[in-house]
């Protein structure tokens, strides 16, 4: 046996690689090794790292636990874990990975490396790799709880909601009462429908944290989705009374559509902006609200001018690339032919429970989704993001970079391949199934992207595009802001574009698919609602019943920012909104090309139509 006590300098490093080289030889005298070292060095943590090691190999779980959780406490004194943090801090990512991913090499059983890796992969958007690292770090380390905690997190912003919540339970279950855990596991609870679970825990955070801004902030988040809104302006107005400059909160009494702002709030938010010290966040959000009040006022100009700001600060993070929507535009035309659909008719899952809703946000898809969802037969859950990672899985896409090899690796699929999908977008989708109804609605719109796997997986899904005129449609985007995924929105000239290219792979499906895709006309439904429903209902096969004409006394949790004025009849009464601001649309329209001119008019015995506070 090694002595690391002959020569505890010289010969340190030669008992620790001895231990090492023992791990997968004989794990018994491995362990033996690493206790010697610590009777010298009780908080060593390669020594511990190497006792928690053996102990795992030997199936003793609790007692490694126990050597890997004094491993990190014993972390703090190791050099270059200390650097690779400060890097990590101080925003070097890359520095960080580099140092990170060398200490692993060395000591891949490092947990308190790998948490810090993880953390790295989260702040570069790699959520499925940090998702695996905390995964093995909570298996080395079962009570190593802040991993736990990023395990949790990373789930949750994986799209894993049901997952991210059983983390949480077991967080909670030792700290029952942790405003962390109950916050996270009440917006995985949202995730995945759970509103009322949602509303009861974020009220239980608020006993105890009642001066927590964001957390009412939240709470008023789910408030307003269930259609308490009187609570939800409460909510949003006490996150204001203890943070005014939080913007987030002035957008979302913004967004609700139905708030009139006073003009002492005008004055508050104008005071908030003129301040040197918030930071983007704040000051973005604050210019969409002021868009948003001053427009109440016919203030358009002034109003335009804080939209326009408010969406050059956003676009400026997003990175949003024009030109990869138009290439994948060209290379789905290319591969989707009736004889590749022809080829592979009858494949894929059989079932017809989906009905997809797909176009540009603030096209009147809510609306859509709200007059099925009132039909006995029809469940409305939220826009699902699983088509969309599906998508990304089967490409490899890079987080910015659509040159992946979707999709045509769509041509490389078997049966069994497509099946498979279409099996797995339906257990995806199960858990936001809460009714037992035999169709589900999928209203993420983005979808118009991935007709062609949709088509291939879920060959009996009906699919419904709802489209809106142009100009209203493009300018009701400029001027709201989205919590995620829609960085085309964010500049007039991207939106026209982005606009273009969805109607000319809708053409082409329409093309070589004839029927297969349902187009609801936003101006036509809301100027002859009954025509158009009837429609509708008959496309997805479903008897007509007049709860689909009263859709606005249908109590269900609406997600999306439309989600106020779906709960109202339909107006057709008032001038479209958009033409308030034409005289600043021009490179809306320059970028729409053809499409502005060949859209559908109106009727022309009914005034411009839209609805109260644009119902989208």
């Amino acid at each position: 046996m090694q002595s690391a006590t002959a020569d505890p300098v010289g010969t340190l490093d030669v008992a620790l690689a001895h231990a090492a080289r023992l791990l997968a030889q004989d794990p018994s005298l491995a362990e033996e090794q690493a206790r010697e070292i610590l009777k010298v060095l009780p908080d060593h943590p390669h020594a511990l790292r190497l006792l928690g090691e053996a102990l795992r190999r030997q199936g003793e779980t609790e007692a490694a636990e126990a050597a890997y959780l004094r491993s990190v406490k014993g972390s703090v004194k190791d050099p270059e874990l200390v650097a690779a943090a400060n890097a990590l801090v101080e925003d070097r990512l890359a520095e960080a990975e580099h140092a990170l991913r060398a200490i692993l090499k060395a000591r891949p059983t490092d947990v308190a490396a790998i948490r810090m890796l993880a953390e790295t992969g989260m702040r570069m958007g790699r959520y499925e790799e940090a998702e695996k690292l905390l995964a093995r770090c909570v298996e080395l380390a079962p009570g190593f709880t802040p991993a736990r905690h990023n395990y949790a997190t990373v789930l949750y912003r994986h799209n894993k909601p049901v997952e991210a919540i059983g983390q949480l339970d077991r967080l909670l279950a030792d700290d029952p009462r942790n405003p962390a855990y109950l916050n996270l596991k009440a917006a995985a609870l949202g995730r995945i429908g759970e509103y009322e679970g949602a509303i009861a825990l974020y009220a239980e955070v608020l006993k105890d944290h009642p001066r927590h801004p964001k957390t009412w902030m939240s709470y008023g988040h789910a408030l307003k989705t269930v259609g308490r809104q009187a609570d939800s302006i409460e909510a949003y107005r006490r996150s204001l009374a203890l943070t005014p400059e939080l913007g987030e909160a002035w957008w979302s009494l913004a967004n609700l559509k139905t708030v009139k702002f006073s003009a002492e709030d005008v004055a508050a938010m104008q005071a908030q902006l003129a301040r040197t010290d918030i930071g983007d966040e704040d000051r973005f959000h604050l210019h969409f609200a002021l868009g948003k009040a001053l427009e109440d006022e016919g203030r358009f100009e002034e109003s335009f001018r804080h939209y326009a700001e408010g969406n050059a600060l956003r676009r400026r993070d997003l990175g949003y690339e024009a030109d990869e929507t138009t290439t994948h535009v060209r290379r789905s035309k290319a591969l989707f032919t009736p004889g590749f659909f022809a080829e592979r008719a009858g494949q894929g899952c059989q079932a017809p429970d989906a009905i997809f809703i797909v176009g540009l946000p603030r096209s009147g898809s809510t609306l859509v989704e709200q007059i099925l969802s009132s039909h006995s037969q029809v469940e409305g859950t939220q826009e699902l993001p699983d088509i969309i990672a599906m998508a990304r899985r089967l490409g490899g896409l890079a987080k910015k970079s659509s040159a992946g090899r979707y999709p045509d690796v769509l041509a490389e699929l078997s049966p069994e391949d497509l099946r498979a999908l279409g099996e797995e977008y339906l257990e995806r989708a199960s858990v936001h199934r809460k009714l037992g109804r035999p169709f589900f609605i999928d209203k993420m719109p983005n979808n118009w992207a991935h007709l062609g796997l949709i088509q291939l997986a879920l060959p009996n899904a009906r699919i419904v595009d709802a489209r809106r005129h142009p100009l209203g449609c493009g300018f009701s985007g400029f001027k709201q802001h989205f919590a995620r995924g829609q960085g085309f929105t964010y500049d007039l000239t991207d939106i026209g574009r982005y606009y273009a290219d969805y109607v000319e792979l809708m053409a082409h499906f329409d093309a070589i698919l004839p029927g297969r895709v349902h187009r609801v006309i936003y101006e036509q439904m809301v100027t002859d609602p009954e025509a158009e429903t009837r429609r509708l209902l008959d496309y997805c096969g479903l008897p007509f019943e007049a709860a689909c004409l009263r859709f606005y006394e249908n109590d269900r949790a609406v997600r999306t920012a439309s989600s106020e004025q779906v709960r109202k009849p339909i107006f057709t009464d008032a001038a479209d909104h958009w033409r308030n601001y034409d005289i600043w649309l021009g490179p809306l329209k320059a970028a729409l090309g053809p499409v502005l001119d060949s859209y559908p008019e109106a009727p022309a015995h009914q005034p411009p139509p839209c609805t109260e506070g644009e119902q989208q």
